[in-house]
């Protein structure tokens, strides 16, 4: 029975979940539908959180770790030539600014456009309180003369901009362009801003404005052009313009004053996505910004109401901190938009179960989605952990094997569905592939493919391109609406997409000799 019977009354929880580890995660429930938690099973537990060791069979092999020793020390080097370039620039003191190790992100992507799978910019721009921001725009020679845009938000702490690439080059593939950036304190971006407001989001992770405010400076930079140059905002502290500096780094070569890929963007089609504090963000600015029309607040690890005044730190809810210069931007939007959330079995730092969870644990702000009438969906990853959403080749850092692919699939084809307005993403959103995955089937004991999770549920609520309306509330075990013609084949994974030839892949079919 779908929502509109008899989940109607269900009460809503805020789930956007910050990485910052002072935030409290989602872990086993202490008590649900009014009765005494009961103990998991503790083999049936053991090997669906042994699933979070599956990533390292991929990055700990030796030519993986060989090709990862070489990237971290070009990256450290080139990080150093940058610093020593641009004095003005204050980012090394962010945990990932030297993209070494555990922030290399996928190294087998590197290279991307030298390679001849896309083309690829890196900018410089000046966030509204005075810090530059470090980014990349992402997309391919072959396309369409007019494209979809997407921003991608990172989370906090140790998530640098490389750990997002794969997703980014996928959705590029797909025909979109892509910004990714560091938000302030991430990465490359400045740790703080300038003076007056050189406190203005600082700490990233306990300010909150760097993935809120910065995504809204991010999304302003990518919709320039030549005839509508980036100048950022007033600053949030003290209404302070910080474009004098803008200009400043700009006529010097430092900073850049517009997209280098506005020629091929579709302003009225843009998307968010982002992740954990990033999640947030994106899932409030996309209801606020009135340019994000058409689009999803597709947050990884996971969807959050438009809230940004949600006290920082206080349980798994995470907003930002004030703006007194322009307190429009932080009213609270209602939701119009669609938005789909994805999640793990665990969250930070991955803990196994010792009690069965709520299996609505997860779900509770896609129902409010659904309440308001708009489309939105809840995907929860079987073993998968709050790192199966950025790439960290560090066994520190547990992810699954397929985790990256799903996400991969599902963020490009709701973007497709509710960004592009392609047709063909219906049958996409409601493959059951990922209930019978094969590489999945082959690393699990029991040779289960079924990659949603056993213990929370994983749902989808919204009008087909025909009009039917589509209500799957237990994706694991499966609804009528699901099929394996979703228009693709063979076994799907990223890699294999970002790292085709420009020109070789659409997001429907691989075909022939290549990816077409």
């Amino acid at each position: 029975m779908g929502i509109r019977a008899s989940r109607l009354r269900r009460v809503t929880v805020l789930l956007g979940l910050p990485v910052a580890v002072m935030i409290a995660g989602t872990g086993a429930s202490a008590a649900f539908g009014g009765s005494t938690p009961q103990p998991v099973n503790p083999a049936v537990e053991a090997q669906n959180y042994a699933k979070t060791t599956e990533r390292q069979a991929i990055y700990l092999t030796p030519q993986y770790q060989a090709q990862l020793r070489a990237v971290g020390t070009q990256n450290t080097a080139a990080a150093v030539a940058a610093q020593a370039a641009d004095q003005e620039r204050q980012f090394t003191t962010d945990l990932c600014w030297n993209g070494n190790d555990g922030c290399a992100g996928d190294v087998r992507l590197y290279n991307w456009q030298a390679h001849g799978y896309g083309i690829v910019s890196k900018v410089l721009f000046t966030a509204r309180n005075g810090a530059t921001l470090s980014a990349h725009v992402w997309a391919t020679k072959a396309g369409p003369a007019k494209r979809p845009a997407i921003v991608i938000t990172n989370g906090s702490v140790q998530a640098d901009e490389q750990l997002y690439w794969f997703a980014a080059q996928a959705l590029a593939k797909a025909g979109y362009v892509v910004l990714t950036f560091d938000p302030q304190g991430q990465g490359q971006s400045d740790t703080q801003g300038q003076s007056p407001d050189q406190s203005e989001g600082t700490p990233s992770q306990t300010d909150g404005r760097p993935f809120f405010d910065g995504t809204e400076d991010a999304l302003n930079f990518f919709l320039s052009s030549p005839t509508k140059k980036y100048t950022p905002v007033p600053s949030c502290s003290s209404g302070t313009s910080h474009a004098p500096k803008q200009s400043r780094r700009t006529a010097a070569g430092l900073n850049t004053a517009y997209n280098p890929f506005w020629s091929l963007i579709d302003s009225s089609r843009v998307g968010l996505a982002g992740h954990s504090y990033g999640a947030s963000g994106v899932s409030y600015i996309a209801q606020w910004d009135p340019r994000v029309k058409a689009v999803v607040a597709l947050a990884w690890d996971n969807l959050a109401l438009p809230n940004p005044n949600a006290p920082l730190g206080v349980g798994s809810i995470p907003g930002e901190q004030g703006c007194p210069a322009n307190p429009h931007a932080r009213t609270v939007p209602p939701i119009s938009k669609p938005g789909l959330g994805l999640s793990a079995d665990y969250f930070l730092p991955p803990t196994p179960n010792a009690t069965v969870p709520d299996p609505t644990a997860k779900e509770a702000t896609s129902l409010a989605y659904s309440r308001a009438g708009v489309p939105s969906g809840e995907l929860v990853i079987r073993g998968g952990t709050h790192f199966d959403f950025d790439w960290i080749p560090n066994p520190a850092f547990g992810a699954t094997l397929r985790g990256a692919d799903e996400i991969a699939w599902y963020t490009t084809a709701w973007f497709d569905k509710y960004v592009k307005g392609d047709p063909s993403a219906d049958a996409r959103l409601l493959t059951d592939r990922w209930r019978r995955d094969g590489q999945e089937a082959a690393v699990d004991p029991k040779g289960d493919g079924n990659m949603f999770s056993s213990y929370y549920r994983s749902r989808l609520d919204f009008r087909t391109g025909d009009g039917q309306q589509v209500d799957c509330e237990n994706l694991r075990a499966g609804c009528k609406a699901l099929s394996n013609q979703d228009g693709y084949a063979g076994s799907y994974d990223y890699l294999s997409i970002d790292t085709a030839p420009d020109g070789q892949y659409t997001s429907r079919v691989p075909t022939g000799t290549g990816l077409r």
